[in-house]
């Protein structure tokens, strides 16, 4: 049974919490994993790249020079893809990237993540009431500091917590979410996973 310690907002070690065997003590697929994070990250394309065919460019319709005669090579027009100006061959073109993955691969592959940073040493740290009562971005980088965590980290609330958020977001490498939109692609990029034990609760509830 694998098993997370449990700590207070003063960064003090007050127990341990056994974790779901069935979602942190998996084997990890990571097959599965691979296709969600590309899936993520596919997702994530906004694919609004765009260029001007041939037939897209504005130019005239006049040949060049003459066919012979001048030692050039041949040209019938100024927009042509191997001219300066001229369209591109083949031209990339708005395009949706994204993709859906079945359910059963989605909560594979959110296993997989969740069994992988339970396995590391202090992958996933549980906090016993993580709050703020007030907007301070020192004081919850010294609760970080208390905890041992340097880098990067992964802050998991059971809700949107306004204090929270507003504490951590200007600590490089720290990244703030709730139980409910967690994502395999969060976990595998951060470095410690810091969970509200409510919001560790919830995630045990709806992947059980």
């Amino acid at each position: 049974m694998p098993k997370a310690n449990v700590y207070n907002m003063d960064g003090n070690k007050i127990g341990e919490i056994e974790l779901s065997e069935a979602i942190f003590g998996i084997e990890p697929n990571q097959n599965v994993l691979h296709d969600s994070v590309k899936n993520h990250l596919a997702n994530c394309r906004q694919g609004t790249q765009s260029a001007l065919t041939k037939g897209e460019v504005s130019y005239s319709t006049r040949k060049p020079w003459k066919q012979k005669g001048t030692g050039r090579a041949r040209a019938g027009y100024t927009g042509s893809p191997v001219w300066t100006h001229g369209g591109v061959a083949f031209a990339p073109k708005p395009r949706d990237y994204s993709y859906t993955l079945n359910k059963k691969v989605r909560r594979l592959a959110m296993k997989s993540a969740l069994s992988a940073k339970a396995a590391e040493e202090n992958g996933v740290m549980v906090v016993d009431g993580l709050k703020m009562d007030e907007i301070k971005t020192k004081a919850f980088k010294g609760f970080l500091d208390k905890l041992g965590v340097a880098g990067k980290a992964l802050v998991v609330t059971e809700t949107v917590d306004g204090n929270v958020v507003k504490s951590a977001r200007n600590i490089a490498g720290v990244t703030t979410t709730t139980a409910s939109i967690i994502s395999p692609y969060m976990i595998m990029t951060s470095g410690r996973m810091i969970v509200d034990k409510s919001a560790l609760e919830k995630i045990e509830e709806v992947f059980a």
